[in-house]
C-alpha cells in the first residue's frame, strides 16, 4: 500500500517510520526545506508522561479570568471574528467539568505511557543521540496553596499508576542544586522520576534520515493544496512546489509542477494546526485550534548554575530544559489564530523569569527566540485514527504534548491503518 503522510514534524515522521516498518511504501510531503522546522523545532524539550493533565479542568476557569487579556500573562486570549475560535472555547469550557477532566487525564496518561515505552524502544533500536537526560521533571509552585494543588495533581497521576511525588523544598534542592539561587521564589515542588528531556528537533531530523535509509521518500518544499476524493474514498493529493522551492530534478525524483497530483492508497494528515483547513472542503470538521507558544534558547555560561533536571514553573507556565550547552525556556499560550509574529513582551517575560530562577547561568544578551503554533483540542486528547472517508487518516491535535506523545501516536496510527487496534484508547470519529 502506498501511504502519503502530510507533514514532517515529530508526528508525521513517527507515523512514516512505523508505517514503513509495517511494509508500506511511504511518501512524506512537507512544505519546509527539512524535517521538524515548525512546531517541532524549538519546543520545551520535556518528555513529560507524568504531566499530561489537560488544560481544561475545574481549577482552570478562575485562572482564565485572571490572565486572559494581560499582554505578558502565561495565557493570553485575543478575541477574533473567527467562529472556530469561539466554538473551540465553548468546547474547552465543556471539558472543564470534573468527570470529563478526570477521564481526559486517564486517557492522556495511558497514551503517554504507551508512547514512553515506544520511544524508549526506538531509542534503543536506533541509538539516536538527542541531548537526552533521564533526570525526571520538577514542578515548582510559588505559594503553599499552589503547592497543595500540585500535590493533589501528583496524587491523581500516582493513583493512575505513574509515580509523581510531592516534594519539600529541601528534597528539590538536593536533587537540583541549581535551584538554590531562587529558593525564595517557590514554596514546594512535585517530582516525576520517570520523565525525561531531549531535543525534539534533533531527534526528528535523525529519525527522518533513518526513514530515508529504509526507503521512505521525503518530498520537501511541497505545498499540499487539496485532498482528492472519489466518492467516499480519498485517492491522493494535489500539491505544488512551495515558494522558493527548486523545480529541477533531485535525488528524490522530479519536482512536481502545478497542477501536481500524487496518487495514494491512504493519506495521513499530520499537519498540526493546519489540518482543519485541508479537511474542511471534504466536510470533515475537527476541533483543532492553533495555540501559539514561545521559546528562548540561551547559551550556558556557568554549567553549575544551570539545571540538569528539567523544571516546570507552574506559576508562569514555562519549562526550563538543558539541551547540551544550551538552556531552552519555553511556554505560555496565546490564542491568536495563525499569527506567528514574535511578541516582544512575551519574549522578554521568558528572559526575566529565567534570570530570576537561575541567576548567572546563561548569556542573556543573545537569546534565540522562536514561536510555534501548537494544534490544541479542547480536551487536549489528540485525534488519531480513521475518518469516515476511506483511505483518510488523522494524526493531529497534540497541543503541547507532541514531543511526549509523538512516538506512540505514530505507532498507534500505523496499527490502525494496518487494521489492528492499538492497546490504548485512540478511537476517533469525525463529524
Amino acid at each position: 500500500m502506498h501511504v502519503v503522510v502530510l507533514g514532517a514534524g515529530i508526528i508525521g515522521v513517527s507515523s512514516a517510520w512505523y508505517l514503513r516498518q509495517a511494509g508500506h511504501e511511504v511518501t512524506v510531503l512537507e512544505r519546509q526545506s527539512g524535517a521538524a522546522l515548525e512546531t517541532s523545532f524549538a519546543n520545551g524539550g520535556q518528555l513529560s508522561t507524568g504531566h499530561v493533565e489537560p488544560w481544561a479542568s475545574p481549577e482552570t476557569f478562575p485562572q482564565l479570568l485572571k490572565w486572559g487579556f494581560q499582554e505578558d500573562s502565561p495565557l493570553l486570549f485575543r478575541p477574533r471574528l473567527d467562529p472556530r475560535q469561539w466554538c473551540w472555547g465553548l468546547g474547552f469550557l465543556r471539558e472543564c467539568w470534573p468527570a470529563r477532566s478526570a477521564s481526559n487525564l486517564s486517557r492522556l496518561l495511558q497514551l503517554g505511557l504507551y508512547s514512553r515505552s515506544a520511544h524508549q524502544a526506538l531509542e534503543q533500536e536506533t541509538g539516536i543521540a538527542y541531548h537526552h537526560l533521564q533526570r525526571g521533571i520538577i514542578n515548582l509552585y510559588s505559594t503553599p496553596q499552589d503547592w497543595q494543588r500540585g500535590c493533589r495533581a501528583a496524587a491523581a497521576v500516582a493513583r493512575l499508576g505513574y509515580v509523581r511525588q510531592a516534594w519539600s523544598k529541601a528534597q528539590a534542592l538536593a536533587h537540583e542544586p541549581a535551584l538554590q539561587g531562587a529558593a525564595n521564589l517557590w514554596a514546594g515542588a512535585t517530582f516525576t522520576p520517570g520523565d525525561a528531556s531531549g531535543d525534539a528537533h534533533v531527534w526528528t531530523v535523525a529519525l527522518a534520515h533513518l526513514c530515508q535509509a529504509q526507503g521512505v521518500n521525503f518530498r520537501y518544499q511541497q505545498q499540499v493544496t487539496a485532498l482528492v476524493r472519489q466518492g467516499d474514498q480519498v485517492t491522493g493529493v494535489l500539491l505544488r512546489p512551495a515558494e522558493g522551492a527548486p523545480r529541477q530534478e533531485t535525488a528524490q525524483g522530479p519536482a512536481l509542477t502545478p497542477p501536481g497530483y500524487l496518487a495514494a492508497d491512504a493519506v495521513v494528515v499530520a499537519l498540526g494546526s493546519y489540518s482543519p483547513t485541508l479537511l474542511a472542503p471534504l466536510g470533515i470538521r475537527i476541533p483543532v485550534y492553533p495555540v501559539k507558544g514561545y521559546s528562548a534558547t540561551l547559551r550556558i555560561l556557568e554549567p553549575s548554575l544551570a539545571p540538569t533536571c528539567s523544571i516546570t514553573d507552574d506559576a508562569h507556565k514555562i519549562v526550563v530544559t538543558r539541551l547540551g550547552a544550551q538552556l531552552r525556556v519555553a511556554g505560555t499560550a496565546e490564542f491568536n489564530g495563525f499569527d506567528t509574529r514574535l511578541n516582544d513582551q512575551r519574549c522578554q517575560a521568558l528572559l526575566t523569569r529565567t534570570q530570576a530562577l537561575f541567576p548567572g547561568a546563561c548569556d542573556m544578551s543573545q537569546p534565540q527566540f522562536w514561536t510555534g503554533l501548537r494544534p490544541a483540542t479542547p480536551s487536549n486528547y489528540p485525534l488519531i485514527g480513521a475518518t469516515r472517508l476511506r483511505g483518510l487518516f488523522l494524526n493531529t491535535g497534540h497541543g503541547t504534548l507532541g514531543w511526549t506523545l509523538g512516538t506512540g501516536s505514530g505507532k498507534a496510527l500505523a496499527e490502525i491503518l494496518c487494521g489492528r487496534q492499538p492497546p490504548v484508547d485512540v478511537v476517533f470519529g469525525d463529524s
